[in-house]
C-alpha cells in the first residue's frame, strides 16, 4: 500500500486552496466580535477571543487535512504498526507519515484541553480518539485509505498537547505577578494572530510569483 498518508502535499494543499476562506473568516470573525463588545460594552479579554479565532482557524485547515481527496490513496491498514514499520526512521516519509501525523493532533490537544478543563489524560484521549477513528472511517468512504497507525499516532499528537497544557498552567501559576496580568496574554496572542495573518499573506505571494 503506497503512502498511505501523504502529510506534506496534503498540508501544502490545504494551506493553498483555503486560504481565502480563512482570511475573509478571520475578517468575519474579528469584525463581528468587535461589534458585539462596542455594543454590548463587555469587557475586552483580547487573548481569550484571538485563542478562539485560532481554534476556529485551526479546525478548519483540520478538515481539508482529513478530509481531502486531494491527494490521497485507497486502502486499509488494521494492522497497528505495519505502516509505521516502513518508514525508515529519519527518512522524508518517515517524517511526513509519522511526525506530521502526530504533530498535526497536537494543536487538538491542547484546544481540547483547554475547552474542556481537562484534568486527567482520558479527558482527552478518548475524545481525540472518536474523533479520529470517525475521520478514518469516513477516510475511507470517499475513497482515501483507513489506517489504524494513524489514529494512534493522532492521539499521541493529542496527548502531546494536553501535556503542553498542564505544563503551561503549571508555569503560568508559579509566575511573578506582572506576568498573569490581561495585557501580557494579550500581547502573546497578538503575536500569534500576527503570524497566522503573515504566514497566509505569505502563500498568497507564493501563488501571485508563480502566475
Amino acid at each position: 500500500m503506497s503512502n498511505l498518508s501523504p502529510f506534506h502535499s496534503t498540508l501544502k494543499w490545504a494551506l493553498e486552496s483555503t486560504w481565502p476562506m480563512l482570511a475573509l473568516f478571520i475578517v468575519v470573525i474579528t469584525i463581528s466580535r468587535i461589534s458585539y463588545i462596542v455594543i454590548n460594552k463587555k469587557k475586552v479579554l483580547l487573548y481569550k477571543d484571538i485563542f478562539v479565532l485560532l481554534s476556529i482557524l485551526y479546525l478548519l485547515m483540520l478538515y481539508f487535512m482529513l478530509l481531502s481527496t486531494e491527494f490521497s490513496s485507497s486502502g486499509s491498514n488494521l494492522y497497528l504498526f505495519r505502516e509505521m514499520a516502513r518508514y525508515k526512521i529519519g527518512s522524508k516519509s518517515f517524517f511526513y507519515n509519522v511526525i506530521g501525523n502526530i504533530a498535526l493532533f497536537v494543536p487538538f490537544g491542547f484546544i481540547l484541553s483547554y475547552f474542556v478543563k481537562a484534568r486527567k489524560i482520558k479527558h482527552v484521549v478518548i475524545p481525540t480518539f472518536i474523533v479520529s477513528l470517525s475521520a478514518e472511517l469516513i477516510q475511507y468512504q470517499i475513497g482515501r485509505a483507513f489506517d489504524v497507525d494513524d489514529i494512534l499516532l493522532n492521539t499521541m499528537g493529542a496527548l502531546i498537547g494536553f501535556m503542553i497544557f498542564i505544563s503551561l498552567r503549571e508555569i503560568k501559576s508559579k509566575l511573578p505577578d506582572v506576568l498573569k496580568k490581561n495585557w501580557f496574554y494579550n500581547t502573546l496572542s497578538i503575536l500569534m494572530l500576527i503570524g497566522v495573518i503573515m504566514l497566509i499573506i505569505s502563500i498568497w505571494l507564493v501563488k501571485l510569483w508563480m502566475i
